[in-house]
């Protein structure tokens, strides 16, 4: 298999689902399920902030972040920011932007920040030969007024040793660097036993406040 080649997999409930089966990552998965009405109720009650996202999709594209307030709810997809009374008013906006696309509630993370805007982190796993190799290891700054962090989002591209520097402090450098290749390598064991084939992966982790690595999504077409 040549570098870079391998079996490209859309569905993201499948390759979290295959994750949540090992005990050493599924800590490190936000809670995750399927978007119904009666989930996401459930789990704005619990977390008060929830991503949802397409189960297939890429790019940060139709991802919406959700959130229960005082005043009732609100969401924010892209730049534009909305609330609403009533969980039903909400429901029903959310359904116009989704257009029946089937999509995955992630408990929402509050990740680590620079000057207030989030960063997150993508490792890049790429099988060469008989081996994997860790390709890069970047952090993703997210846009002014944006929590989207994805490059075609203008987000801005950093070490990963600046941004957790940065975010969080220099005396977490090594230590976290360590735990995201640790958690890349066993978890693409994990995703190449369940579906042969795959030759390059590319991991979404973020930090939280605390220092704690989350990992939201992986990804086998990685840019």
């Amino acid at each position: 298999m040549g570098e870079g080649i391998g079996r490209q997999l859309a569905s993201k409930w499948a390759k979290t689902s295959a994750l949540l089966s090992h005990p050493r990552i599924a800590p490190h998965i936000p809670p995750t399920r399927i978007y119904t009405k009666e989930n996401l109720r459930s789990m704005l009650s619990a977390y008060g902030m929830v991503v949802i996202k397409p189960v297939r999709g890429a790019g940060g594209h139709g991802v919406i972040k959700v959130n229960r307030t005082n005043g009732g709810y609100s969401y924010t997809y892209y730049s534009d920011r909305r609330s609403f009374s009533s969980f039903e008013s909400l429901t029903a906006s959310l359904a116009r932007v989704k257009k029946n696309r089937r999509y995955l509630i992630q408990r929402g993370i509050h990740l680590a920040t620079i000057s207030g805007r989030p960063i997150d982190y993508r490792v890049k796993h790429v099988k060469a030969g008989e081996g994997w190799v860790i390709r890069s290891m970047v952090g993703r700054l997210a846009r002014q007024g944006l929590f989207v962090t994805n490059l075609c989002r203008g987000g801005t591209q950093m070490t990963a040793a600046q941004g957790i520097r940065r975010s969080l402090s220099s005396g977490l450098v090594k230590r976290k660097k360590y735990e995201m290749r640790e958690l890349t390598r066993i978890s693409t064991r994990v995703l190449e036993s369940r579906f042969p084939g795959v030759g390059q992966l590319g991991f979404d982790y973020g930090l939280d406040r605390n220092g704690k690595i989350w990992i939201f999504e992986v990804n086998t077409r990685p840019q």
